[in-house]
């Protein structure tokens, strides 16, 4: 019988349904799971699920029993992937299932950014309506979307999804080619040059020694003056002090985040600091969070195991 241990349960809101395996197993979840509470929690598990609790090699060596990594996410930066090939454990993770709602999400943060939308409610808030005693007022630009060109970086079924709903709202929508490569795929277009020449950036890739900091001050420096960026692939993607200076020197438009290089990002986070800019706009990682995506991952998680189980292991990484 198999010994399945969810070690961040809460990771998945409760009004989601998580269905339960057909082959014999026991069950146990936990809201959350601490460093020092890992090899505790898991040294009968045969298959372990996690959202986020990193499992390292220094982790995993203490777990024998350990046969299978189910990540109820798309990301994989969490688990050792090195160790578990070369110690036969399947590690399958998420994919494909919230191409509806990350789109969507970068589509609100576009909109929002570029309407300046929570820029003129602070106006309203602190009054400026009333002082400039007319029926509206302009305190800050208002550009349109449709026409505007979208740069994507990272081209997955995010990716892939977000072009397809840009190019739906009129926008012109170009692929980025990986950050210093020598040629061009076909559909793409340098790196560098989608940065220079793009409206809007939107991040979509993995994070990797590569990807980190695939945005920093040379590259932001790099972007077409008032233009935007917007992150909901990771928080490790981008230089989060460097975008907050080119934000606050007028360079970028704005800025859309929803990942952060820790989570949840303390107080001293550039982003959080700093929350209070009018064109930076700050969610906590919920892009992927419509019901109907977070179901279809539950679903998923489970035909993971299923697959394993069955010796059809699937979603490997």
């Amino acid at each position: 019988m198999h010994q399945i241990v969810f070690l961040d349960r809460d990771t998945i809101p409760h009004q989601i349904t998580l269905p339960r395996p057909a082959f014999a197993h026991h069950w146990q979840e936990y809201p959350a799971t601490s460093s020092a509470q890992i090899v505790e929690r898991l040294q009968q598990a045969t298959i372990a699920i996690t959202n986020k609790v990193v499992l390292n090699a220094d982790t995993l060596r203490q777990l024998p029993q350990l046969k299978m990594i189910a990540i109820a996410a798309t990301g994989t930066n969490n688990v050792d992937l090195d160790y578990c090939r070369a110690h036969g454990i399947v590690v399958s993770n998420i994919r494909g299932y919230a191409t509806g709602s990350v789109p969507e999400h970068v589509i609100a943060m576009l909109f929002a950014l570029r309407r300046n939308l929570f820029a003129y409610h602070k106006d309203i808030q602190a009054g400026v309506w009333q002082e400039k005693k007319q029926f509206c007022f302009f305190s800050h630009p208002i550009g349109d979307v449709a026409g505007s060109t979208l740069g994507v970086i990272g081209s997955g079924s995010l990716g892939q999804a977000v072009a397809k709903l840009a190019s739906a709202l009129g926008m012109k929508v170009v692929f980025a080619e990986r950050k210093g490569a020598a040629t061009c795929r076909d559909g793409y277009l340098p790196f560098e040059q989608v940065l220079q020449t793009a409206d809007a950036i939107t991040l979509h890739c993995p994070l990797s020694d590569e990807t980190t900091h695939l945005i920093a001050a040379p590259e932001l420096a790099h972007m077409k003056p008032g233009s935007l960026l917007i992150n909901t692939g990771r928080g490790g993607l981008v230089n989060e002090q460097d975008l907050v200076e080119a934000l606050r020197s007028g360079h970028l438009g704005g800025a859309g985040c929803d990942v952060f290089t820790q989570e949840p990002a303390g107080a001293s986070n550039p982003l959080l600091a700093n929350a209070d800019l009018p064109n930076l706009l700050l969610t906590p990682h919920v892009a992927w969070g419509a019901d109907s995506a977070i179901q279809a991952l539950a679903h998923q998680l489970i035909d993971n195991l299923e697959g394993f189980v069955a010796g059809r292991p699937q979603h490997c990484v």
